[in-house]
């Protein structure tokens, strides 16, 4: 077994190679990324992405990505490819052969049939000699000096080099697609990531937990607003506009500091000008305002009009943090 200090030594090892493979990218970037980010951009049809081994498993993650962000991507995988699936390339679409060497005998055999085909064929390779790097229209260079495998066999810098050209794909589509955040909840409308993007304060709101007294209710029918509602907070409202709010910390302050509540009123103890949010806002807003002011409850109102309490605990509940 290998002291602590040992594995820690190695891993940290293979982090520093492995950013360094990526950094190094940046000086490998020519005119062949621009135009092939262009050419995508411009297709009539889909992108495909294919490879084999380690390389296939980088194309389906890229596809992932880029059928998230905005361009339609399908994964052919290169041995699969010759035995029916090439039935999948149309014309328009445009092809991402991914191959460390570009001359596994699958490649070669592979882009011998698309050079058929006529599509526009962009070469991700660590080889620029290599007959996939030559029979291509484009080249993404993906060197790397060695792998971080101790033998220098296991693809590591290798994949990481390509899973970071892909990503480098992908964000400059989103830029040329003007693609927004809400288009990229149209594409993840399940889940946490969903519920952050789609999600409004109004879909949230229980009408039968409305707290709510009028300016000059007393500090008893207040107390029992509160509590019966369980949000730890009223509106305070007069002719249906809100004009305050006052919270169970208001109430714990005020009892300290007096030993009698007897003509005491809502209006005495409110907090006018409360923090609100809209129905039609998202939720992920509501939730960055209670973080701002450190407060649990916010104010729905629409307006000025009293909608309702969204409380930290519902957001929570909903699994939007």
């Amino acid at each position: 077994m290998m002291s602590t200090e040992a594995l820690l030594s190695l891993a940290k090892k293979t982090i520093l190679s492995e950013s360094n493979a990526v950094a190094n990218l940046a000086d490998l970037l020519t005119e062949d990324f621009t135009k092939s980010v262009e050419t995508i951009f411009q297709a009539n049809g889909r992108l495909i992405v294919t490879g084999i081994g380690k390389s296939a498993i980088i194309a389906q993650k890229m596809v992932a990505t880029l059928n998230s962000t905005g361009t339609p991507s399908c994964f052919l995988h290169a041995s699969e490819a010759i035995h029916g699936d090439l039935g999948m390339v149309q014309p328009g679409d445009v092809i991402i052969c991914i191959s460390k060497s570009g001359n596994s005998p699958e490649i070669k055999v592979l882009v011998q049939i698309l050079q058929k085909f006529g599509n526009t064929l962009i070469a991700m390779t660590g080889n620029l000699t290599s007959y996939l790097a030559k029979n291509s229209h484009f080249v993404l260079d993906t060197t790397v000096e060695s792998e971080a495998c101790p033998n220098n066999l296991a693809p590591t810098n290798s994949t990481t080099a390509q899973l970071v050209m892909g990503d480098c794909l992908a964000v400059c589509l989103m830029e040329l697609r003007n693609f927004t955040s809400e288009d990229f909840a149209k594409y993840h409308p399940g889940g946490a990531l969903g519920k952050k993007l789609l999600l409004r304060v109004g879909d949230m709101l229980d009408s039968s937990k409305k707290p709510q007294v009028g300016p000059e209710s007393d500090i008893r029918t207040t107390i029992f607003e509160i509590s019966e509602k369980r949000l730890g907070v009223a509106a305070v409202v007069e002719n249906d506009k809100i004009i305050g709010i006052i919270t169970d910390g208001d109430i714990r302050r005020m009892l300290s500091k007096t030993e009698t509540i007897t003509g005491i009123a809502a209006r005495d103890i409110m907090t006018k000008n409360p923090k609100t949010i809209k129905p039609t806002d998202r939720v992920v807003d509501a939730l960055n305002i209670m973080e701002d002011f450190s407060i649990t409850q916010l104010i729905v109102a629409e307006n000025d009009h009293y909608k309702g309490v969204i409380h930290l605990h519902d957001i929570l509940k909903e699994g939007i943090i």
